[in-house]
């Protein structure tokens, strides 16, 4: 039980870290708003999905929220990553760049099955 707690809470630390400082870059490193220009996204977009990451940030990390709002955070993650991978693969950026969001996919479901795994010891 504590391991998995240990485990929950580290990756899903991880994925929190790493959605607060990709939103705060994407509002104020202009590096990055020439990369949404290059994968050819709006600037709008830019804005939208920072907001959206530390919203989903805060879903993932009160442990208040409900499990069903949980969900969907897991989810909205999770297309991110897989459309970030999709988006830099199409735009022939290095593998690198397509690899990391799923590293960070992996990290996403490894919270979430330890998430769940929590969850099943409440109920």
């Amino acid at each position: 039980m504590k391991k998995d707690k240990i485990i929950y809470w580290a990756t899903t630390g991880i994925i929190g870290v790493m959605m607060l400082f990709s939103a705060f870059q994407y509002v104020s490193n202009p590096q990055i708003k020439a990369a949404f220009v290059h994968l050819g996204f709006p600037g709008y977009f830019r804005v939208e999905l920072a907001i959206a990451k530390i919203v989903g940030v805060l879903i993932l990390l009160i442990p208040a929220i409900p499990r069903v709002i949980k969900e969907w955070g897991y989810a909205g993650f999770g297309i991110v990553f897989i459309s970030a991978a999709i988006a830099h693969y199409n735009s022939g950026d290095a593998v690198s760049m397509v690899v990391m969001p799923l590293v960070f996919l992996v990290v996403l479901l490894l919270s979430h099955l330890y998430f769940s795994k929590l969850q099943q010891v409440k109920l």
